[in-house]
């Protein structure tokens, strides 16, 4: 990314969020359209790839609190994309280099220290420096997707995951040149950036065109990478997704992306998370839900009922006398595990059943019933509130 795109970007826009968004509300929207622009899920489309790189680059500033605050301090120094003379500057032209903010010149009058190289040097992985940057780059952040069922999701679990991502190039030792021995790049000089006018008297950034951004240059490029150093790599690791997952959500796991370049660190592998239905259990947040037929006596009498709990044994509950169709009643402690180990409850809602066929004892039964509450209408409030409305 160069620092003229950065600036110009607005990564509030990519996501649809307004500039005081909270954390929660950068990553709901992220997720929401990460899931919607998936390649998985848009195969062949490239407009939907594109859009998907674009949200995730967002996410990847605005989602990290330190890259946002440096990101919002460069947005307000530049506007859009164009530098903001300070009070006094008077409405000519002048000639202004950002070499001077980047590389850090001097600490004396008209110097600025480390100006905004320490705010770009922290995203772009490079120092604030004007020395030459021949340095290990970090690997490409991975994203995958894994289905669990509900109990795994519930209970935690390992699984297999099958990634392809860009790694060094195997044939050449990520050198990019057939013979090892790559060249440094006489354009930019091995630091794999050249300065770029931009009009108003200052220069900007931009990744070398002839070293593609590397600073070497392969004089015999080698026949797998051709000559960029990276190739395709896929790898199969076992990845814990840990208990009380819930659909969507999305795990990062530090180091276990792209191999760095030249020594550098891995990047990060994101995991999102999805859960089937089970055709027993609901979930609402740290809580699980089950609903439990009844028959008309145990909910007009009371008793004991069983209830089944997930991967445990049944509990017993007590049903008071008179309980309405649709009451819900709690089992502590056998729903989903919480962050710190502890777990919800298990949200039991009692359903009346009403039998389709009676033996002739029972229908006699609640024939005899009927009479014996034929004065009793349940309905009398009904009508008498429907009156008064």
């Amino acid at each position: 990314m160069s620092t003229k795109d950065f600036i110009e970007k607005d990564y509030y826009k990519v996501l649809g969020v307004p500039k005081d968004a909270t954390e929660a509300e950068i990553k709901k929207a992220y997720r929401k359209l990460a899931r919607e622009f998936h390649p998985d899920a848009n195969k062949g489309n490239a407009r939907a790839e594109e859009r998907f790189k674009e949200i995730s680059e967002a996410n990847d500033v605005l989602g990290d609190p330190k890259k946002r605050k440096e990101y919002d301090e460069a947005r307000a120094l530049f506007g859009n994309g164009g530098f903001r003379p300070g009070p006094g500057a008077g409405g000519g032209s002048f000639n202004f280099d950002l070499s001077d903010l980047f590389g850090g010149q001097g600490q004396g009058a008209g110097g600025f220290g480390g100006g905004l190289g320490d705010v770009f040097g922290g995203l772009f992985n490079r120092g604030g420096t004007g020395a030459t940057r021949t340095q290990p780059r970090r690997g490409q952040d991975v994203e995958s997707e894994v289905t669990l069922s509900f109990t795994e999701a519930i209970e935690g679990a390992t699984v297999p995951l099958r990634m392809s991502s860009q790694a060094p190039c195997k044939a050449c030792s990520g050198t990019g040149d057939k013979n090892g021995t790559p060249r440094v790049c006489p354009t930019c000089v091995g630091t794999g950036q050249v300065a770029r006018g931009s009009g108003g008297g200052f220069s900007l950034t931009d990744p070398c065109p002839d070293c593609k951004g590397r600073g070497l240059i392969a004089e015999n490029p080698c026949e797998v990478c051709k000559g960029s150093g990276r190739a395709k790599s896929s790898r199969t690791m076992q990845v814990r997704i840990p208990a009380g997952v819930s659909d969507g959500q999305r795990i990062r796991l530090r180091g276990k992306g792209a191999p760095g370049e030249r020594g550098g660190p891995a990047g990060d592998l994101y995991v999102v998370v999805h859960v089937k239905d089970h055709p027993v259990f609901g979930r609402k947040g740290d809580n699980l839900t089950v609903t439990v037929p009844v028959t008309y006596a145990e909910a007009a009498l009371g008793g004991e009922i069983r209830v089944p709990t997930l991967g445990g044994p049944p509990v017993t509950l007590k049903l008071p006398a008179g309980t309405p169709n649709g009451r819900t009643m709690r089992a502590r402690g056998k729903g989903a595990v919480r962050k710190d180990g502890t777990r919800g409850d298990l949200l039991v809602t009692v359903e009346v059943s009403v039998p389709k066929d009676l033996s002739g004892k029972a229908r006699d039964a609640l024939e005899a019933y009927r009479e014996a509450t034929a004065g009793e209408d349940p309905r009398a409030e009904l009508f008498q509130a429907a009156k008064g409305a």
